[in-house]
């Protein structure tokens, strides 16, 4: 009997080939786009783990200095201690290659002599790694990365360094014989302590020392009792865990928002399995007649549900990989932009990854036939044999449907309001919104198709009044596609008013904040990490161009507040009366009054106040070069520059406490008449070529800083047409199951006189109806899901507070959207109704 079954199962599927295809399509969309995010950005964050792990080597600890790095004096006075643990010095930065594939490297500067302990790059090395000693401006390469560049043993690389232009000449290369060493020094560039030093303009610092304290944190505190101010111990693994913690928000959006493609994939399946009941109604009827049992029929239908999600899951994990190499790009670039430097050379395949992807699709599919496997076994032989007793249970189960609905509104409500940071309950209440969202539907179609029958009916006659009613009374068939398409464009409506609501406040901040004319800064490697300093002396000789009214300076760096790293940002506002900050706490004048009569006075961003809980009267602790010190927070200001956090002083606070006296960036506020073009050529006259410099007006660094934007949410712009995708997939399936459900209906009225003209007419009116109501009821719920993209998730992600802005035009073509996906849907039922034989639609099978 379980064969007979099997074989009744396999050739239904094998009748309807194209619905079958439509099913695996959905399942792969959505499992593709889960899978691709999670190994895209997975690749990304491993990349930079492993050349984390390759520089850091087998060091326990490390020891870091302020702002401007560790003096080298620390590193002698460590050595010269009787207890002195095994440590070695290093210099790191980034460079940029200028032939080849144009990479990112990492510069390691090291002394060989202190280096065996920690790291070994000598083995499997080609060419003379002792030259890296004897002669100036010389560099060890991986075998990978010389190939990638162009570049050879004995062969000069060129590279751009903070802004500069360099030549070094490759001596050596390494070529490890393990799979992940080699790929952990693909992008490294190692050199002698001095040339790093050298290069990256940082004589006489050291950006850290590694240690080895075999004694762990027993010893350790014992170290840090010596260290002189300015000086912390911290854990090796602790700088991965930081920018670890710093991009989750940024992933954890990127897989909620992939999370809903399969979301829009379970209504798919849900219909695909629905319709396959539907259609069997007879078959089913006539087997529980003779004998096969509820719990034999419910395995039948789950059955054929696993076998379609196993195999669209393996297309969709298939898929996922090509989709993941195309993103890994996207994904790499925003972590340059916002978070630190990357360089992923390719996908990395987790098992882990591919084996979540799995049980996504086999589980959502699994659920999704739930419903439609129950029904078959539950109904009755007599009452599954009248095609409308289904039709009545749908119309009967409607309204408790929307009560349903109606709670499961309330309850995402709920925990969307919960007062908490955490994101999962701001997730749960998100999707229950779009659940009771979608319970809502049926309920809903009956009411308005009811209405529609009317100006229909009107407008198009006997046609219009046999479309309104077709979409009521094929409510089971109707409302999941409905469903699908509404929280298809509902996603799209939320995720575009999110996009433009951040554009816009984004736009509104950059124009309060950028009140300058000009500003210069060094060229550097992350768009929003602009670390890197002006040459010495070069900030004041640029401030002094003729045709300046006024001026200001910038230092930007990194700074330990209360133990974690943060952005430190300290501004030069003596020569200009522009105050370029916003506040979201304090009062304009009283706030810059403090923090100019006070030396331990700051302000901090919004983002670190809502996420570590500070405000306007507390206190943060920064680790400065007299030691830890205590700052009052007498102002919190709107940042949208930084999702991690900022602190904020006056450059002579910052003077104060620390020996750094660098300078990031000038910016230049013209004379009043003075003209702007012949002030941007003074300034790049008065620069000279000795630094790589970025010398922008206004308007263009307000076009860069959107510029990069909009490389942030491309990914977003991907993840919605993926979305679409699947909802069409949806609805192709919906319409063409409904139509060919309808094939013996449509064939009487073809008997009856209806031309194929008209056939087609009829059809289209019914698919225009259906994608009206799905842009109806896709409107508010787009903009209560922008709401709380905007006002719930946004926050609790980045702690940015957003002016949510409601677009007519997003809402116009959110329903044409709508309209043209319901009209493309149905032309493929239109055109195979229309050509049907009335004779062969008529006959008993």
């Amino acid at each position: 009997m379980k064969g007979l079954l099997v074989r009744a199962s396999l050739r239904h599927l094998g009748r309807h080939p194209w619905l079958t295809a439509l099913s695996l399509v959905g399942i792969a969309l959505g499992v593709a786009v889960v899978v691709s995010i999670d190994l895209a950005s997975g690749s990304a964050m491993r990349a930079f783990e492993r050349s984390t792990d390759a520089v850091a080597g087998r060091a326990t600890h490390q020891l870091l200095g302020g702002t401007s790095g560790l003096p080298e004096r620390v590193y002698r006075d460590l050595r010269v201690r009787p207890d002195a643990p095994v440590s070695a010095p290093v210099v790191e930065g980034y460079a940029q290659a200028s032939v080849g594939d144009r990479r990112t490297l990492t510069l390691l500067g090291m002394d060989p002599f202190a280096e065996a302990p920690f790291r070994d790059f000598s083995s499997g090395a080609a060419g003379d790694v002792s030259t890296l000693l004897t002669e100036p401006g010389t560099v060890l390469l991986s075998a990978r990365a010389a190939r990638a560049l162009g570049v050879g043993v004995g062969d000069v690389l060129p590279v751009r360094v903070a802004g500069r232009d360099a030549r070094l000449r490759v001596m050596s290369l390494i070529a490890p014989a393990n799979e992940d060493t080699a790929r952990a020094v693909e992008s490294l560039a190692l050199m002698d302590l001095s040339t790093a030093q050298e290069l990256l303009g940082q004589e006489g610092r050291l950006t850290r020392v590694d240690l080895i304290l075999p004694g762990g944190e027993a010893q350790a505190e014992q170290l840090r009792a010596a260290l002189p101010p300015g000086t912390e111990l911290v854990r090796a693994s602790a700088r991965t865990g930081t920018l670890e913690q710093m991009t989750r928000a940024f992933r954890t959006n990127l897989t909620a928002l992939s999370l809903l493609a399969l979301v829009v994939g379970m209504f798919l399946i849900y219909n695909t399995m629905t319709f396959s009941v539907v259609q069997r109604r007879g078959l089913l009827g006539r087997l529980r007649a003779v004998g096969i049992t509820r719990r034999e029929l419910f395995a039948l239908v789950l059955g054929e549900a696993l076998v379609l999600g196993l195999v669209g899951t393996v297309a969709g994990l298939l898929l996922g990989i090509i989709l993941g190499r195309g993103l890994v790009g996207l994904i790499t670039q925003t972590l340059n932009d916002l978070y630190f430097v990357v360089s992923v050379r390719r996908l990395a395949l987790e098992p882990l990854t591919l084996a979540k992807g799995l049980g996504l699709g086999l589980g959502a599919t699994v659920l999704a036939a739930l419903v439609p496997a129950w029904e078959a076994a539950r109904s009755a032989p007599v009452t599954t044999l009248r095609r409308s007793t289904l039709e009545d249970v749908s119309r009967t189960r409607a309204p408790k449907l929307a009560l349903m609905g109606l709670a499961l509104l309330a309850s995402g409500v709920g925990m969307l309001n919960w007062p908490t940071h955490a994101l999962l309950p701001a997730y749960v209440g998100l999707f229950g919104v779009l659940l009771g969202a979608a319970l809502l539907v049926p309920w809903l179609t009956e009411r308005l198709s009811l209405i529609a029958a009317v100006p229909l009916g009107l407008s198009f006659g006997l046609l219009g009044r046999m479309a309104a009613r077709g979409v009521r009374t094929s409510l089971s068939r109707t409302a999941v596609a409905l469903a699908a398409l509404m929280v298809a464009v509902a996603t799209t409506v939320g995720v575009g008013l999110m996009v433009s609501s951040f554009r816009g406040t984004v736009m509104s901040w950059l124009e309060a904040s950028l009140l300058a004319d000009v500003y210069i800064s060094p060229a550097t490697m992350v768009a929003r990490r602009e670390s890197a300093s002006l040459t010495p002396g070069l900030a004041e000789h640029l401030r002094a161009t003729p045709g300046i009214a006024g001026s200001s300076s910038l230092r930007l760096t990194q700074v330990q507040v209360d133990g974690l790293r943060t952005d430190l940002s300290a501004v030069d506002l003596s020569r200009t009366a522009a105050r370029p900050y916003r506040f979201k706490q304090g009062d304009d004048a009283s706030v810059w009054r403090e923090l100019e009569s006070s030396t331990d006075a700051l302000i901090v961003s919004e983002p670190l106040s809502f996420h570590r809980g500070v405000n306007v009267g507390d206190t943060v602790q920064l680790a400065t070069d007299r030691g830890l010190h205590d700052f009052r927070v007498v102002g919190v200001y709107f940042d949208y520059g930084s999702d991690v956090g900022t602190v904020l002083m006056p450059r002579a606070t910052y003077d104060r406490w620390f020996d750094d006296r660098g300078v990031s960036g000038v910016a230049l506020y013209a004379a009043p008449g003075q003209d702007l073009d012949a002030l941007l050529a003074s300034v790049r006259e008065r620069a000279g070529d000795s630094q790589a410099l970025l010398i922008r007006s206004n308007r263009s660094l307000r076009q860069m800083s959107m510029e990069v934007f909009d490389r942030t949410f491309t990914i977003t712009q991907v993840l919605r047409l993926l979305a679409i995708c699947v909802a069409f997939v949806g609805v192709l399936s919906a319409l063409m199951s409904l139509q060919l459900e309808r094939a013996r209906e449509l064939a009487v009225l073809r008997a009856t006189g209806l031309t194929p003209g008209q056939l087609w007419g009829l059809v289209s009116l019914q698919t225009g109806l259906l994608g009206l109501l799905a842009g109806l009821f896709s409107l508010p719920l787009g903009v209560g899901l922008a709401y709380i993209l905007v006002h719930v998730i946004n926050q609790r992600s980045f702690g940015w507070t957003l002016r949510l802005a409601v677009s007519p035009e997003t809402l116009g073509q959110a329903l044409l959207l709508s309209l043209v996906a319901a009209a493309l849907a149905g032309l493929y039922p239109a055109w195979k109704m229309a050509r049907a034989n009335p004779a062969l639609a008529l006959r008993e099978e």
